[in-house]
């Protein structure tokens, strides 16, 4: 099994911008963590960053028939990307949602996200720990089964 990880517009600055909102633990420690739990299950993982809507639509375009499961915090794009949308429901692979703040409870324009209703499952507000519980849930429920 092989499961790629998407980082949206300015996750590369996790630790450092709004450690209030978004805590002090590092992109690079996320990573971190989910490889060591993936590697520790056997699972292949891969992680991808970007600020850019269109590689972010190449990455999951490429990644058609090479990954079984995503999982994407598409940042500030949640709210306005279309194309990110309509990528995901062309490659068919299944996938979670992860924001790192509970994005209910932030400005009006964070409420809409263009994925959770075609997500197999959304987790937000409980910090960076999202990443991971989305990846045990992933392992725990379908590793035997790909």
């Amino acid at each position: 099994m092989k499961i790629l990880v998407i980082h949206g517009p300015n996750l590369n600055l996790l630790g450092v911008r709004e450690p209030e909102v978004y805590g002090s633990v590092t992109m690079e420690e996320i990573n971190q963590g989910l490889k060591q739990r993936a590697d520790s299950n056997n699972v292949e993982f891969e992680a991808f960053q970007s600020n850019a809507e269109h590689e972010i639509v190449t990455k999951l375009q490429d990644s058609m028939d090479h990954i079984d499961f995503i999982i994407i915090n598409p940042g500030a794009l949640t709210h306005t990307s279309i194309a990110i949308r309509d990528s995901i429901l062309g490659i068919g692979v299944p996938f979670y949602e992860v924001h790192i703040s509970n994005i209910f409870a932030r400005e009006e324009f964070r409420h809409k996200s263009y994925f959770s209703d075609i997500a197999n499952g959304v987790i937000c507000g409980l910090g960076t720990q999202g990443y991971d519980l989305a990846l045990r849930h992933i392992i725990d429920n379908y590793k035997d089964k790909k």
